[in-house]
């Protein structure tokens, strides 16, 4: 199995640190708002990768934190703090804020069939081991007090600071990485623990050695990576928009806590997901779609997932409607080759027949070759039209394709109903009940509007299906 590592920009034959046992580190949510599609491909490239390794027979402790602790809008020390700019957009606090989106960013995962991690920690649950990995740094020398009284990491006394990101010491020099600021000693410096923030007064604050206040943004991840993992572990994954700034700084804090190099073995990045206008997806912008605007449209979340699948997830992927609108086609096109399979199999045959090992092999090379998951699709159609496999085993195979592609296959296809057309239905069919036909047939009419819906009435009522 090959990966390809950030770190080293290669790809690498993959060995654990430990036998058959693999920890993986993903950054999570900061729950401030819906996750957009954008953030949503690199959970799907990060499950593919779990589902890969398990696939191989690796036993996956799988982390990923949720940041329900304020963060700002930029990845330096400025911009407008996220929980609160939540909060003051809805009327709530930001412990509502956090708990709200906690939850809708887990109902996303589990409509694109995402496996759960084994553990989620929380950052409001976890600020005593950040508090220790920044004592661990400033009694290793690696930190320093601001006029304003902020902790500061100094990248001076890292030699491999920016490793990862490629950076040397010329584009770390003032307003090249950036902005500049008066309290630090290096413009690449950044804040391990907030004192005092533009903000003023937040909520969310904390006692510690170095006054009441909050942490900064790179060190939960550091943090509770070490504290589930240990101080090595094998994988690290994110966005690329997290290896200049946020990944390069949670190796340069880990490893000046603990002192252990490398601190991880392979590091994976997914590439962005871009609108056609070549705009990148941001929440901070308000430039996002969510899987919430996905359904309304008509979507299953899992037409998403196919569509993602489709690419290498090292390369960008241009989103626009009449691509994901082909992939929902061609979704529904192998979920009926799958159940056609099912229903020509006799009625006795529950047992399924060990899968083809010629093609099975041929699925486990492609996505063993860095996640080449488009050409492990590729052959899952190949093998159902292969005429020398009986139904049987092609129907055995795919099920065993479906581990890693994660997309349901041989499961009868279940609509998810936007809430305004469940509340249409509802209202219909009580309009039915009474005999008021007339408001019935506008419902119906308002129902079939978009365009994405026929409505049939049937011995249960009124039954929608999409067109």
């Amino acid at each position: 199995m090959e990966l390809y590592n950030t770190l080293t920009r290669q790809k690498e034959v993959f060995k654990p640190l430990n036998d058959k046992k693999v920890g993986l580190y993903c950054c999570g949510p900061t729950v401030y708002n819906y996750a957009h599609i954008g953030n949503l491909r690199t959970y799907i490239f990060e499950d593919l990768l779990r589902r890969v390794l398990e696939f191989n027979g690796y036993e996956v402790n799988h982390v990923m934190n949720i940041t329900d602790v304020g963060h700002l809008t930029s990845d330096s020390d400025e911009g407008d703090d996220k929980m609160k700019k939540g909060a003051e957009r809805e009327k709530k606090t930001v412990w509502e804020i956090a708990e709200h989106y906690t939850q809708a960013f887990l109902e996303d995962m589990d409509r694109l069939n995402l496996f759960m991690p084994k553990k989620k920690p929380k950052a409001t649950d976890h600020i005593d081991c950040m508090i220790a990995q920044i004592k661990a740094l400033e009694d290793n020398g690696h930190t320093y007090i601001g006029q304003n009284g902020n902790v500061y990491f100094d990248v001076s006394t890292m030699s491999n600071y920016g490793e990862l990101a490629g950076l040397d010491k010329q584009e770390l020099v003032a307003g090249q990485r950036v902005e500049i600021d008066q309290n630090k000693k290096n413009p690449a410096d950044f804040v391990l623990w907030f004192v005092q923030s533009k903000h003023g007064d937040q909520e969310m604050q904390w006692d510690s050695p170095w006054g009441r206040g909050f942490p900064g943004w790179h060190i939960e991840c550091s943090a509770m990576s070490v504290e589930y993992l240990g101080e090595q572990f094998d994988i690290h994954c994110g966005g690329v928009d997290h290896i200049p700034v946020h990944h390069t700084n949670e190796i340069a804090q880990a490893e000046g806590a603990t002192g252990v190099h490398p601190w991880v073995k392979v590091w994976m990045h997914g590439e962005f997901l871009v609108l056609k206008d070549n705009a990148k997806m941001s929440k901070s912008a308000d430039n996002f779609l969510t899987l919430r605007r996905l359904v309304e449209e008509g979507f299953d979340p899992l037409d998403y997932r196919y569509f993602c699948l489709q690419t290498h997830y090292r390369k960008q992927l241009f989103f626009d409607w009449e691509s994901l609108k082909a992939a929902r086609t061609g979704l529904r096109r192998l979920r009926d080759k799958v159940l056609n399979l099912k229903k020509e199999l006799p009625a006795n045959s529950s047992q399924l027949s060990a899968p083809n090992a010629v093609w099975t092999d041929k699925f486990r090379q492609a996505v063993n070759d860095d996640l080449n998951v488009s050409k492990a699709l590729a052959l899952a159609w190949e093998m159902l039209d292969d005429p020398n496999l009986d139904n049987a085993d092609k129907l055995s195979t795919i099920v065993e394709f479906d581990r890693v592609l994660g997309l349901k296959l041989g499961e009868e296809e279940k609509v998810e109903l936007p809430p305004q057309i469940t509340q249409w239905i509802i209202e219909r069919n009580e309009a039915r009940h009474n005999k008021d036909w007339q408001k019935a047939d506008e419902i119906r009419d308002q129902i079939e509007a978009s365009g994405k819906w026929q409505v049939k009435d049937g011995g249960g009522g009124t039954e929608v299906f999409k067109k």
